[in-house]
C-alpha cells in the first residue's frame, strides 16, 4: 500500500519536485540531491534521497525553505517505491546518529522491527530529546496501525501548512500520556 501512495503522491507532485529542482539549480547550482546510507528495518543499511540544502557547510536560503516546509523530504518517496522506507515509521538514522543517541544496545532492536518513514510521531513534536523520541517510537511500534498512520500523517501533512510550531499541538496531548 505504501509503494502505491507513493508512486501516486509523486506523479501528484512531480511539477513541484521539478520546480524544487530547478531552484536548487539555478540557486545553487548542481547537485541537486544528498544521498546519505542510514539503517533500515533490521538495520539494513540504504540510501536516502532528500534535496540538497547546503552549500559549503551552510543552509543555503532555498535550502531553508525546503527544511521549513519539509520539501526538501519528497526526494524519499522513491525510498518508499524502492521498499526501503514507509510513509509513517520512525525516522532512519545514521550508525554515527544511533552510536551518539546510544541505541546501538540490543535493549533498542525494536526500534528496527519496522521499516522507517519520513515522517513518524516525534517529527510533529516541536522539540524532541532523544529520550522522548525513543518513547515515541517505541510507542508507534507497539500500536502501529493503518488507522494511526493515517493520524500521523494529517499532522505530518499539517506541518507544511501551519508551520511546523502550530502543528506540535497536535503531537502535545499524545506526549502527555506516555
Amino acid at each position: 500500500m505504501n509503494r502505491l501512495v507513493a508512486w501516486g503522491l509523486a506523479i501528484l507532485v512531480s511539477p513541484l519536485l521539478c520546480l524544487v529542482a530547478l531552484a536548487i539549480l539555478v540557486s545553487d547550482g548542481l547537485p541537486l540531491l544528498y544521498i546519505q546510507s542510514r539503517l533500515g528495518q533490521n538495520r539494513r543499511p540504504f540510501r536516502i534521497y532528500k534535496f540538497r540544502t547546503m552549500r559549503d557547510g551552510k543552509v543555503s536560503r532555498i535550502g531553508r525553505l525546503l527544511r521549513r516546509s519539509g520539501l526538501d523530504e519528497l526526494p524519499q518517496l522513491y525510498n518508499i517505491i524502492k521498499a526501503d522506507m514507509n510513509i509513517i515509521g520512525p525516522r532512519p538514522l545514521t550508525t554515527a546518529d544511533i552510536m551518539r543517541l546510544g541505541w546501538q544496545v540490543a535493549d533498542c532492536d525494536w526500534r528496527w522491527s519496522v521499516k522507517p518513514g519520513i515522517s513518524g510521531l516525534a517529527q510533529l513534536t516541536r522539540i524532541c530529546s532523544a529520550r522522548l523520541s525513543l518513547r515515541l517510537d517505541g510507542h508507534y511500534v507497539s500500536h502501529k496501525s493503518w488507522r494511526y498512520d493515517l493520524r500521523i500523517l494529517l499532522g505530518s501533512l499539517s506541518i507544511p501548512c501551519k508551520g511546523r510550531k502550530k502543528a506540535a499541538k497536535t503531537a502535545s496531548a499524545l506526549k502527555k500520556r506516555l
